[in-house]
């Protein structure tokens, strides 16, 4: 047998060798794969009051209070938009304060009251905050409308609680409802239509009303 042949023969016998050799490593985890989605949820019983009435559900422990309230108490006028807390359209009030209910757990909020759009008001009977908004024709598409109301109630009850803000001059008063105020307060609140404007103007509409 010359070199050449003994060359061939070592190449192939190590490309066999190497193949085998991958194929016996690859064996055991194919064995052991598992399907995908065949755990089991790890659940939690949550209790808490929405839109003034009591709601018990049993849920995954990883559900969004979100999807608590739009898949499992079909409540769907709160929106997800980035499902990443960036555009405020799933804002609803808990407890008095707003949340991005897309970031934060349904079992967090044990006890907890949840207001959503369809708890400040009905078509018959609308709180002032939508009032507003048709009147000034702050909602436009509607997508970011429940999210833009319910933070719109919320800022106005910070800013009479005298909650400052970042363009707030004298934290030591009373912040004033200025244009300033509220573009800096809702700016977590996108909305694509871009009816910004007819936004301020109707939250100035109903600060002057509670004034």
């Amino acid at each position: 047998m010359d070199g050449s042949n003994a060359f061939e023969l070592n190449r192939r016998d190590l490309m066999v060798g190497a193949s085998a050799t991958a194929a016996l490593g690859a064996m055991p985890l194919a064995a052991g794969a598992k399907p995908a989605g065949t755990e089991r949820p790890n659940l939690a019983k949550v209790v808490f009051t929405v839109n003034g009435e009591q709601r018990e559900l049993e849920l995954d422990i990883r559900t969004s209070l979100l999807d608590a309230v739009r898949e499992h108490l079909h409540l769907t006028g709160s929106k997800k938009g980035c499902d990443h807390g960036q555009c405020g359209a799933c804002t609803m009030i808990v407890d008095g304060r707003r949340i991005n209910a897309c970031l934060t757990l349904a079992v967090m909020h044990q006890g907890s009251e949840v207001t959503t759009i369809e708890g400040l008001g009905q078509p018959e009977n609308l709180h002032p905050m939508q009032a507003a908004f048709i009147k000034h024709d702050g909602y436009q598409c509607g997508y970011c409308t429940p999210g833009q109301i319910c933070s719109g109630v919320a800022v106005l009850a910070e800013i009479k609680a005298g909650i400052p803000s970042h363009v707030t001059a004298d934290l030591t008063a009373t912040p004033e409802v200025t244009e300033t105020e509220i573009r800096e307060r809702m700016s977590g609140n996108i909305c694509r239509c871009g009816a910004y404007s007819n936004i301020v103007a109707a939250m100035t509409e109903v600060a002057g009303r509670q004034a």
